[in-house]
C-alpha cells in the first residue's frame, strides 16, 4: 500500500547543517552527519539533503561529503545541489544515494532531465522547484539560485515538461513559507496534486505535526517534507533533532489519509 512520506530536509552550507527563513539568514544548527545518525534511530521515511551554496557558487557537488552522508544513512537519501550533468548524477548514485535532485540546471537545460533519467533511471530523478507568490498576480513564480533568479516560464509548463522528459518526482519548495513554521501552502499543494501524475513532495512551512496531518488530509498520498519542524523545538527554536515515533506517524498518516479515500 502506498503511504504518504514524512521527510526531514537538511540544508547544508560550508559543510554545516543550517536553517534559513525565506531563503535568508542561514542559522548554524549542527553537524549533518550527527543529524543523519539521529534520523536513522528514529526511522525516518526518507531524507533530503540540499547543499544551498553549490549552485550559487557555481561549483560541483561535494562528493566527499555526499559519500560520508550515504555511508551513515540507513533510509532512502535524496541529494541536491550543484548537479549539472549526467556524470555527476551517476557518481552520486554510485556513492549510495537513492535519488538525485536537480533544479536550476534542469530549468536552464530541460534535456538534462532526460539525460540523467537515461543514466540512473527515472525513479532516481527529482526536480526541485522553488516557488514564490508574486506581489501582483496569483500564480506562483519559480526562482532559482536560492531565490535570487526569477524564471519567467510558468510553473505548470515546467512541471509538464519535466514529467514528459522522465522526472520521477517533483519537490515544490515555498520560499514564502521557508522556516516560518506557520503551515504549508495547502492551496499550492492541492494545485500540484492536480497538475501532475508524478509523486509530489511539498516543502516549506510545517511547524507542527498537525500541519503534516493537514497536508495529508488535503492531498492524500503525498510527500510531507520539513526542515525547521525536525531541527527545532519550542517557541524559542532551540536546536533539537526530532521526528515522530512510529505510533505518532501511523496516527498522523492513517487518520488523515482516511479523509481522502
Amino acid at each position: 500500500m502506498l503511504r504518504p512520506r514524512i521527510i526531514p530536509c537538511l540544508l547544508v552550507s560550508d559543510g554545516g547543517l543550517v536553517k534559513t527563513q525565506r531563503f535568508k539568514d542561514p542559522k548554524y544548527v549542527g553537524d549533518p552527519i550527527n543529524a543523519v545518525k539521529i534520523f536513522n534511530e528514529k526511522e525516518a521515511d526518507e531524507l533530503i539533503v540540499l547543499d544551498i551554496d553549490a549552485t550559487v557558487q557555481g561549483r560541483e557537488p561535494d562528493f566527499t561529503m555526499i559519500g560520508h552522508l550515504a555511508v551513515e544513512c540507513r533510509m532512502p537519501l535524496c541529494y541536491g545541489g550543484g548537479v549539472s550533468n549526467r556524470e555527476q548524477a551517476k557518481r552520486i548514485i554510485g556513492l549510495g544515494v537513492e535519488k538525485v535532485a536537480i533544479s536550476a540546471a534542469a530549468i536552464d537545460n530541460p534535456a538534462l532531465v532526460s539525460q540523467i533519467a537515461d543514466e540512473i533511471g527515472s525513479q532516481s530523478v527529482v526536480v526541485v522547484l522553488d516557488v514564490k507568490k508574486p506581489v501582483f498576480g496569483r500564480e506562483p513564480e519559480v526562482h532559482t539560485h536560492s531565490g535570487k533568479r526569477h524564471i519567467r516560464k510558468a510553473l505548470p509548463d515546467l512541471v509538464r515538461e519535466f514529467e514528459e522528459r522522465g522526472a520521477g518526482e517533483v519537490v515544490i519548495n515555498s520560499i514564502d513559507r521557508d522556516g516560518m513554521m506557520k503551515g504549508y501552502d495547502l492551496d499550492l499543494a492541492e494545485q500540484m496534486r492536480h497538475m501532475t501524475r508524478l509523486p509530489v513532495t511539498i516543502l516549506g512551512g510545517a511547524g507542527s505535526l498537525d500541519d503534516v496531518g493537514a497536508l495529508i488530509d488535503r492531498c492524500g498520498i503525498i510527500g510531507a517534507s520539513a526542515g525547521s519542524l525536525f531541527v527545532f523545538k519550542g517557541a524559542y527554536r532551540a536546536v533539537l533533532i526530532n521526528y515522530p515515533n512510529p505510533a505518532q506517524k501511523d496516527e498522523i498518516v492513517l487518520k488523515n489519509l482516511r479523509h481522502t479515500q
